[in-house]
């Protein structure tokens, strides 16, 4: 099994040799370039997934806007509908096997397809996606840097005709790593730790707006409230991205280099800490408001090569709803 950290050490030829061998456990690169997907798209073995998902308070609507603008040959991917049903109501949570697999085949996706993901913002949602399908063992399966706006920049063709829709496949899922995802029950559990004391307990990093960690700011769902879970550590998502603007004035982020994303983590949590987690000697639980952007954190820490990184599924939003939660601030 071959794999790459990042999109700068990626081979084309060396990848496409391994992956033609037997593609259903090949690990692709975690990262592709624009120009490394184009070149990768003319093969009937990649899938283009648009992930491309907005806060509830957005007037933007993701399903238009790709209906309107995409990458030929692109699906759309709802991160909402391709979920589990929650107790308390929360969307885009880990879906079961058989709602995952239902997805992939509508798709057109079998279990030997190298699936690239992407989104408007440049890196906001797709991370998030790459997780669900990599905590399915659907590890031949990659990131676009940059996403749709780094394409357009690039000078790489969009499709602005009605979606296609892809021939029906047939998808088994692989084994399901259910200690990818945390609860609510193993949250509080660890709450109780203190991280600088027990070395058995989880780092959790909080990608939210640093005020909203704090209580300084209120939360865009109305009625939560704000604060963090004891003993977590604030990590803001945008720490481990870099922004860019396009030719005409749109930004958008793309992931910061390995070294920087370590800086970043260092700030956050210290330096020993950083080297324990890197080691293998911590693990880590990333969380965000909703499940969402703690993808960017969870795919950061993967550049990194860290193995022992969890997602809190239901984040701060399930957390903060519940009300017996202990809230710090």
């Amino acid at each position: 099994m071959l794999f790459l950290r990042t999109a700068r050490s990626f081979s084309l030829t060396t990848f496409r040799t391994i992956s033609h061998r037997n593609m259903s456990s090949t690990s692709a690169p975690l990262l592709l370039s624009p120009k490394q997907v184009n070149e990768l798209g003319k093969a009937s073995s990649v899938s283009l997934l648009d992930s491309t998902w907005f806060m509830p308070n957005s007037p933007r609507n993701a399903k238009q806007e790709f209906s309107g603008k995409r990458i030929p040959g692109a699906q759309f991917l709802d991160l909402d509908e391709v979920a589990s049903p929650h107790e308390l109501g929360l969307k885009h949570m880990m879906p079961d096997k058989e709602t995952f697999a239902l997805a992939c085949e509508k798709l057109g996706i079998s279990p030997s397809t190298h699936v690239v993901l992407y989104d408007s913002h440049g890196v906001f949602s797709s991370p998030r996606a790459l997780f669900m399908f990599r905590t399915f063992g659907h590890t031949n399966s990659s990131v676009l840097d940059g996403g749709l706006p780094r394409w357009v920049d690039d000078g790489l063709p969009i499709d602005t005709g009605s979606p296609t829709t892809p021939q029906r496949a047939s998808y088994a899922p692989r084994e399901f790593d259910a200690t990818a995802i945390r609860s609510y029950e193993q949250i509080v559990s660890n709450s109780q730790l203190d991280p600088a004391t027990d070395a058995k307990s989880e780092i959790v990093l909080d990608a939210r707006p640093n005020g909203r960690f704090t209580g300084k700011d209120p939360e865009p769902r109305p009625g939560l409230s704000s604060g963090h879970i004891p003993h977590s550590f604030s990590l803001t998502f945008n720490l481990f991205l870099q922004k860019h603007k396009t030719k005409d004035g749109q930004e958008y982020s793309t992931f910061l280099p390995p070294e920087e994303i370590r800086k970043a983590l260092e700030n956050a949590i210290g330096p020993a800490e950083t080297e324990k987690v890197i080691q293998g000697q911590r693990s880590v639980t990333a969380s965000c408001g909703s499940g969402m952007t703690a993808g960017v954190l969870w795919l950061g820490l993967q550049l990194l090569g860290v193995k022992n990184v969890g997602l809190y599924d239901e984040s701060w939003t399930g957390y903060a709803m519940r009300p017996t939660s202990q809230i710090a601030k």
